[in-house]
Formats: C-alpha cells, structure tokens, sequence
C-alpha cells in the first residue's frame, strides 16, 4: 500500500526541512512525498535538490488550495494526506496507517491525535480521543485535525478536491464534504505534531477565518446553531486585541479545540 503526502510550500525554508525528514523518518516503505512550492524565493528550493527522493515543483500558483490540488493530481498512492510546509508527522506511524487501511477494507478516511508545538518544536498541549466526526464539526469547526488526517485516493474522486476559493479553512471544507458522505475511522496513536505559532496562518488571518466558516457552512447548507454562533463571535472578537482581552476577562483563556 502506497502512501503519498502533499506538501503545499511558499518561502518556508526555515522548517521545510523538519517537514521532509519527519515524512522520511517511517516505518513503512511505499511513500511518495510530493513538494509544490509556490515560487519560494528563500531557500526552499535549494532544500528540495538536497533530497532526490522527493517529486517537487516549483512555479507560481493561486495559494495554498491550488498547489493541493496540483499535488492530488500527481499522487500516485493508494492512500493520501497533506502536510503544510511547518508541520510534522510523528516518528514511525505510517505503518499503523498502511496497516489500518489494509485491515479496514471499507475504511476510506481516518484520523488520529495531534500534539500542537511551537515554533521552537517545544511541545504545547495534545488533543487525543474521538473528536473529529461529521456531527462534531457541525458544532465545532476546530475538531479539524488535518495533519492526522489520511484517507484513500478514491475518497478525492467521490468529492472533489479543495475548494480553490478557501484560503484559510480549506480543511474544513474538505473535510465536512468528506464527512457527509463516510465515517471518519479513529486511530488511538499521535500522528502529527502541529506548529501553532503567531505568523501561523490561523492565528494571522483570524477574522478572515471567521468569514470563511460562515460561508463554508452555508455553502455545504448546514445551519448556524447558537453554540456556533457563540463561537465564530468570540473568534472574531478576539481578532482584535482589546476584544482578545475582554474575552479573556469573560471567559478566561481559550485555545484551540483540535
């Protein structure tokens, strides 16, 4: 069973390299690993021709959902996943993938745990157990665990790929489409370690990341419930730093739910 990983990269040359070595660093043989780099103008490119291994291009694309899909369609696994260019998979897990695929015929997309770090690699918090199904993400768009998230080639050609117009919740999408047409398979081990910094993308674009929810949910025609509601305000609220403060002061201390 192949796995192949997409890697959407633009100007990330301070950690592609931990991106590429941690997919490296598996216990299973049949791995291809894809680059598609935006047009980096720091380096990267220079850290891709290090690593022969590796199918990798390098031209200008629409952003992050583009290069993705551009990645798909080179992809010549049986199973599939995405990495962003900051993130990492856990040592020696792919194994467990392949194995859970292979023993799980009707199994066509799976997750597991998540340990969110810094930019440093310093280790923040975890988020483990089942989390990430179709109902939960009706409530909640932050159970998304997309760097613990694989699923086979066919699931892309049933639904699609990602939604070109999306920026920042691309994943949710994605994943909400999947999620209302399979089950979503639990695999009780860490898989990815996510890199949740202040120049993340989540956390930089957060008030564009609220618009995008909203219209994702009512794209894929699901409706807004209270509890949503309370949760894409107090977003948007603590985008600005007087309301992150005030948020702080009602609720106290909030993270993400992942």
């Amino acid at each position: 069973m192949k796995i192949t990983i997409v890697t959407p990269s633009f100007n990330q040359g301070m950690f592609i390299e931990d991106t590429i070595r941690s997919v490296m660093r598996q216990d299973h043989r049949e791995v291809e690993h894809i680059v598609v780099d935006g047009g980096s103008t720091d380096g990267t490119v220079d850290i891709l021709k290090k690593y022969p291994h590796l199918r990798w291009i390098s031209e200008k694309d629409s952003g992050q959902s583009n290069a993705i899909n551009k990645g798909f369609r080179m992809a010549s696994g049986d199973v599939l996943a995405w990495l962003n260019s900051d993130d990492m998979y856990e040592e020696n897990v792919f194994g467990a993938v392949a194995g859970h695929f292979a023993s799980h015929p009707d199994c066509m997309l799976m997750y597991g745990d998540i340990t969110f770090i810094d930019r440093t690699g310093k280790k923040l918090f975890e988020v483990r157990g089942r989390t990430m199904d179709y109902a939960s993400l009706l409530e909640n768009p932050d159970r998304v665990r997309q760097p613990s998230c694989f699923w086979r080639r066919e699931l892309v050609r049933e639904i699609g790929g990602i939604d070109e117009s999306l920026h920042v919740v691309l994943d949710l999408d994605f994943f909400l489409r999947a999620g209302a047409r399979f089950r979503f398979d639990y695999l009780a081990k860490n898989l990815s370690l996510f890199r949740y910094y202040a120049q993340g993308k989540s956390l930089s674009l957060a008030r564009k990341q609220v618009r995008e929810i909203y219209g994702v949910y009512r794209k894929n025609n699901i409706s807004l419930t209270p509890g949503l509601l309370r949760i894409l305000t107090s977003k948007y609220v603590r985008s600005f730093p007087i309301g992150d403060r005030f948020m702080r002061f009602v609720r106290g201390p909030v993270g993400p739910a992942r």
